[in-house]
């Protein structure tokens, strides 16, 4: 691990460790970084008989475990504040370590695996640890709920700090804790036991059998109401990443919706189904964040999700059906045994608090279970069918029935339209606390015709805001009006900045005055306009960038983080263009592909021979990480040449932008696009589409390095000129403005050295924050626009295949043959 701001790199960390294990005999790990995924949150308490018996706590912070020995052991009582003294930062791999020192080693003496799980810090580490206060949230076996270590008075000899238990539903006085617990969590072993070299109790043997390969999951049907009757049971429906888990010989590999293996993106869970009782199994479930201080992790956020996989968060499994196990295919067996053989895996599981857990069921009462998970604030239930087997598909057996979020905002104000006859474009909202108006966002979607003139009827203008603080780009062009029109709004969530994500219109409340809307939306704690997204520290994360859909810079980097295993192979090595929009796309946005003063050092650079023979230095991005720290960089758009920096006078893409002028509709462009493709297919070439999240469509083809620019833009300028010439109605190859109308100019220009066009995947800096999508030939027919992908719709799009990385494989030729069918095809042969 490298230096960083945080802290010094690990193996400084671990010259303590090393030094005093210079001449040891073996047993504990070496001072090694690493081990298990740097970013995992886990901790682990190991009792521990030295040469007095004590409670080494650890957690894990930046490649190593910060290490206290608590005297005495830990408390859920409040009320006890156990010493813990600070030792030296031990290797991740400790965490492993059950066994004994021997005799004459440092620390000599019997180590037992007295708890472990995931650790959630309630405020910066690093901070924490200079001020003398870390707080965290366990999710363990024996150690859940919220504690906080504090530092005491400083000591020559050794650093004191008190262990204690905050107060919440796991605390316990009088307390037992360590009175009850005897055992090891991971062997089940005492003290005596592993003294002595007892093998552990209970748990499953090593897994010898090859693990069973991925199966499609079955999906549910969406519904308005849950079913009622005994053979139906209902689930909470998580809103997390679903995932298959198969376990054998290998270890446990989890696979997302689609197949792809996301083992490395759920490392956190590493090691997690050990205890599982079973050889080989194939295992259904979702991966989850809990909230932070949520209980029981029922209550998930796919936003708290998103965060904590980028930022190294406590993760959650739940297991919710069983596939096969130990070779047996389950499949066609009824919910209910596959229930009960799914419980059976985890007879040697301890506790309801670690990584993975069974799902709760309730069965019958399904809607009075929709509306407990309603008001447990999770996004709803799933019923099934206890008779029904499992079906790689979508069924009507699993039902899924949402909740709606929805709540009283006052108006405060409005942002302009720029479209003709519509009175705004969006409501402003807020809240009272404390007295003052919180603005919580905007509100531009749900309104009807009769909506909009009724509202702006009521508007009653004043020259100051009624909010105690909005954004500057929202405040730029507000309208401020009288806080008196309350407004109901239906919502997916409420952000970590405290702003309403996917907001709709539902109606004015005519029966509650505005004093009377209070919010109750919990208030950011300080340090909150800095994320760590990607390993990539992004500031100012609560800016608005798109106001209009409420995404924030935060969400334009995890954006690009989430696309980025896909984006980022496609992109890498191109050099590319990057449209800034530091401050919103509603002000001022620009290009840059100079890689000058301030450009992130994670953004590759690459130094290209320019048309007057100066040579300027140019950006790439390789991976996800320099995708988010070009987001950091304020970059919204990124745009790529059609050449990578191996080979950069030979493209490898030709693309034909069809971009409609004034007058074209949205059909027009898909028959143009398809069209198109049958002209390529005459000429022998295989070609894709891209829709790029503004007006048009990129046909492309993925070529062989074989021919210079000057041949590729050759044939993509014969092919327009010849088709403008053919169908003047409808084609032009002319980019003036005064040959458009009416038109589709068919944009060759696209394919001259230094130009460049969107990448796939792009955001684009546009309303309701679009994003250029590659799509098939098949589907392009049924989308109502280029830009109906939007930021919020990646997830589902990233479970499916990826029709650019299908079309990149089918490499086309632009040589002497291709020019020679195209000279025949232009010329009417």
């Amino acid at each position: 691990m490298s230096e960083t701001e945080d802290g010094p790199p690990v193996r400084r960390r671990l010259d303590a460790y090393a030094a005093r294990r210079a001449s040891a005999r073996g047993g504990e790990p070496a001072a090694l970084p690493g081990g298990r995924s740097e970013g995992a949150r886990r901790f682990v308490v190991q009792k521990h008989a030295a040469s007095s018996l004590h409670y080494d706590f650890r957690i894990a912070w930046q490649g190593a475990l910060l290490s206290w020995a608590v005297t005495k052991g830990p408390s859920r009582d409040p009320a006890e504040r156990r010493l813990a003294v600070r030792t030296e930062d031990h290797p991740l791999a400790y965490a492993e370590f059950e066994g004994t020192i021997p005799e004459g080693d440092y620390g000599a003496g019997t180590v037992m695996l007295w708890d472990e799980g995931t650790w959630t810090p309630r405020g910066d580490v690093a901070e924490g640890l200079a001020a003398g206060e870390i707080k965290m949230t366990l999710e363990g076996h024996r150690m859940r709920g919220d504690w906080v270590l504090i530092r005491m008075a400083e000591e020559e000899d050794r650093e004191n700090w008190l262990l204690i238990k905050e107060r919440d539903n796991f605390t316990d006085n009088p307390d037992t804790l360590t009175e009850e617990s005897t055992t090891s969590v991971r062997s089940g072993r005492s003290m005596e036991e592993i003294a002595a070299g007892a093998p552990p109790k209970g748990g499953p043997k090593r897994r010898e059998g090859a693990a069973p390969a991925f199966r499609a999951p079955q999906l549910a049907t969406l519904v308005e109401a849950a079913p009622e009757g005994d053979d139906w049971w209902h689930e909470t429906k998580f809103d997390g990443y679903r995932a298959l888990v198969a376990l054998g010989a290998e270890g446990a590999t989890l696979y997302s919706r689609s197949g792809q293996d996301w083992t490395e993106r759920f490392a956190a869970l590493e090691g997690a189904f050990d205890a599982l009782a079973c050889d080989t199994a194939l295992i259904d479930g979702e991966v989850t964040a809990a909230e932070s201080g949520a209980e029981s992790g029922a209550r998930s956020a796919f936003s708290a999700l998103q965060t904590a996989l980028s930022e190294g968060g406590a993760l959650i499994f739940h297991a919710f059906d069983l596939l096969s196990r130990d070779g047996e295919d389950l499949t066609d067996a009824p919910l209910r045994d596959r229930r009960a053989a799914l419980e059976a895996l985890f007879a040697h599981v301890p506790g309801a608090g670690g990584p993975v857990r069974l799902t709760p069921v309730t069965v019958g009462q399904g809607p009075a279970a929709h509306a407990a998970a309603c008001a447990a604030g999770t996004e709803g239930i799933v019923s099934k069918r206890i008779d029904a087997p499992y079906r790689g598909t979508r069924t009507k057996a699993w039902l899924k029935v949402k909740c709606a979020h929805q709540r009283e905002f006052v108006v405060g104000g409005y942002a302009p339209s720029d479209k003709a006859g519509r009175p705004f474009a969006s409501l402003l909202l807020g809240a009272y606390r404390d007295g003052a108006l919180v603005y919580r966002g905007r509100v531009g979607t749900g309104f009807s015709d009769d909506d909009l003139e009724r509202l702006a009827a009521r508007f009653r203008p004043r020259k100051t805001s009624p909010f105690d603080e909005v954004p500057q780009d929202v405040r730029r062009d507000a309208r401020w009006i009288t806080p008196e029109l309350v407004a109901e709004v239906r919502f997916t969530e409420i952000t970590h900045e405290g702003h309403l994500r996917h907001p709709s219109f539902l109606g004015l409340r005519a029966d509650k005055p505005a004093e009377a809307v209070q919010d109750e939306t919990p208030q950011a704690p300080p340090g909150m306009d800095e994320r760590e997204i990607a390993g990539v520290t992004v500031t100012h994360a609560t800016r608005e960038l798109f106001p209009d859909a409420g995404c924030t810079k935060a969400d334009v980097a995890r954006h690009y983080a989430r696309v980025g295993p896909r984006m980022a192979p496609l992109v890498a090595r191109h050099p590319l263009s990057l449209v800034r929009c530091p401050e919103g796309i509603g002000a001022d946005c620009f290009y840059q592909k100079h890689a000058r003063k301030g450009v992130p050092e994670a953004l590759g650079r690459v130094e290209i021979a320019e048309k007057g023979g100066e040579r300027a230095t140019y950006i790439t991005a390789d991976d996800t990480g320099a995708l988010v720290a070009a987001a950091q960089f304020g970059a919204v758009e990124v745009h790529i040449w059609n050449a990578r920096t191996d080979r950069l006078e030979r493209p490898d893409r030709m693309v034909l932008d069809l971009d409609p002028g004034p007058g074209v509709d949205w059909a027009a462009v898909v028959r143009a696009a398809r069209d198109i493709r049958g002209h390529l297919d005459a000429l022998g070439l295989d070609c894709g589409a891209l829709v790029t999240g503004g007006k048009g469509i990129h046909v492309w083809m993925a070529l062989r390095r074989i021919s210079g620019w000057d041949r590729v833009k050759r044939f993509a300028e014969t092919f327009a000129r010849t088709l403008a010439a053919r169908e003047p109605e409808r084609f032009t190859a002319t980019a003036s403005k005064s040959e458009r109308e009416g038109r589709i100019f068919i944009d060759w220009l696209r394919n001259e050295r230094g130009a460049t066009a969107i990448a796939p995947y792009a955001l684009r800096a546009r309303a309701g924050a679009p994003v250029a999508v590659p799509v098939t030939w098949e589907e392009l027919a049924d989308l109502e626009g280029a830009n109906t992908f939007q930021m919020a719709d990646m997830e589902a799009r990233l479970a499916q295949e990826c029709p650019y990385a299908a079309q990149r494989a089918r490499l086309q030729s632009i040589g002497k043959e291709a020019l020679a069918r195209l000279d025949a095809w232009a010329e009417g042969a």
